[in-house]
């Protein structure tokens, strides 16, 4: 008998959790770093080496010429629209079904969402979807990598370079991700960014790297991350509208550390996630992902088919959480067009900048049916299990039994 039904839960004990020790790949080499910095006096990265270091570093690891550092994966989104420095109003592509911080990136530099339409499947942009949304208005795309799987940047890029737009990778979830045509993720638009959050693949707490082969837009990003301050240049001015979004030499230090461990991180949760779909692969009407090399897990997807699961994915999480499962459905509450700084054009104080024409080509209003393949999506089919490179052979077979009660009991029912 399954919980929700008066039974006795499969779990009753934590799994590791990424907001806290038992899910954080952390040793005494970070403490190090980060003594060596106090050590040294010198906190910030304008006169320190450990940022300089992280940027070199990262770069290499994942094979671009340049990477600069900031204080966050937003902020890292933000250099990257910066860089592409849309005049106001002009249009960004963007997926629903992503963090707002890709969003924020696009308002904060004063340009429009215009959202698309993901796959079904993998609830990333499509080439067609963004193909149907490019205007002579659209700048660039910001192809967000979900849940750690590859979308079809290369696709995508096929689509936007000859048009001139711009292609953003956002790898926040997606480390070592390897996308169709090899390389990872983040080397295959003109701009790739990536995340340092508590929750991601490697973690400093916060921070974030953008990289890029082209050395005009990481000179444009290094200048706006340091308020337009060229201090190579020895003049104290400013030669562009920029913020404050430098990387503190104590975050980068860790960084530096927790980049070594990133291989065995990744490997470590394609270790869990094939053993997932080995033991799930059978389920009818249970959607896994299907392949687990290119793929890095930031969580672990499933979709329901409807046709063969009588049941929408909120149930089906409620009676997993039952069983003592860390598993959400749907992922987000709502498409991200749908919050209430949308709907409600709560942008710049009550002007709804940039969303008005002007500085618009049209009022940009956002409303329910925008996309409804992503609707669909959060409202009744997909569901993400937490993953992480610290479960063991015992958390993995408490998951699979877990939704194997659920999933019979729900065919049966």
């Amino acid at each position: 008998m399954v919980a929700i039904e008066g039974g006795t839960p499969v779990r009753s004990a934590p799994f590791p959790s990424v907001s806290d020790a038992s899910g954080r790949t952390f040793g005494p080499e970070e403490a190090e770093a980060l003594a060596r910095v106090v050590e040294s006096g010198t906190l910030w990265r304008v006169n320190g080496t450990e940022v300089p270091a992280l940027e070199r570093e990262f770069a290499e690891y994942v094979g671009s010429r340049h990477a600069v550092a900031s204080t966050s994966g937003t902020a890292a989104l933000h250099l990257a629209v910066a860089a592409v420095d849309p005049e106001p109003g002009d249009e960004i592509i963007v997926p629903p079904i992503t963090d707002f911080g890709t969003v924020i990136a696009v308002l904060a530099q004063g340009a429009v969402p215009v959202f698309a339409d993901v796959d079904p499947v993998t609830g990333c942009l499509t080439a067609e979807s963004v193909a149907d949304k490019l205007s002579e208005r659209t700048r660039a795309v910001i192809v967000v990598h979900l849940f750690g799987g590859p979308a079809p940047v290369a696709d995508i890029v096929a689509v936007c370079r000859p048009r001139g737009v711009r292609v953003i990778e956002d790898c926040a979830q997606a480390y070592l991700t390897v996308p169709a045509g090899g390389g990872f993720a983040g080397t295959y638009g003109d701009l790739g960014c990536f995340s340092l959050q508590q929750s991601k693949h490697i973690s400093a707490g916060d921070g974030g790297l953008t990289v890029t082969d082209d050395p005009a837009l990481a000179r444009r990003m290094a200048l706006f991350a340091d308020k337009g301050w060229p201090r190579d240049t020895g003049e104290r001015t400013h030669l562009f509208l920029g913020l404050n979004y430098r990387m503190t030499e104590l975050v980068a230090a860790v960084a530096r550390v927790q980049l070594g461990r990133l291989r065995g991180v990744v490997d470590a949760r394609r270790s869990v996630a094939r053993r997932l779909v080995e033991g799930l692969s059978d389920l009818p009407g249970l959607l896994l992902p299907s392949t687990v090399d290119d793929h890095s897990f930031w969580l672990f997807p499933m979709r329901l088919d409807p046709a063969r699961v009588p049941v929408t994915n909120s149930e089906y999480a409620k009676a997993l959480v039952a069983e003592g499962i860390p598993v959400t459905a749907g992922y987000l509450d709502r498409p991200v067009y749908l919050v209430p700084a949308l709907t409600e054009r709560r942008t710049y104080g009550t002007s709804a900048y940039p969303l008005t024409a002007p500085p618009a080509r049209r009022e940009f209003t956002y409303a329910a049916g925008d996309c409804p393949v992503a609707e669909t999506l959060i409202d009744e089919t997909l569901l993400v299990l937490a993953c992480n490179e610290r479960y063991i052979d015992a958390d993995v077979a408490d998951i699979v039994t877990a939704v194997r009660a659920v999933h019979h009991h729900f065919q049966r029912s």
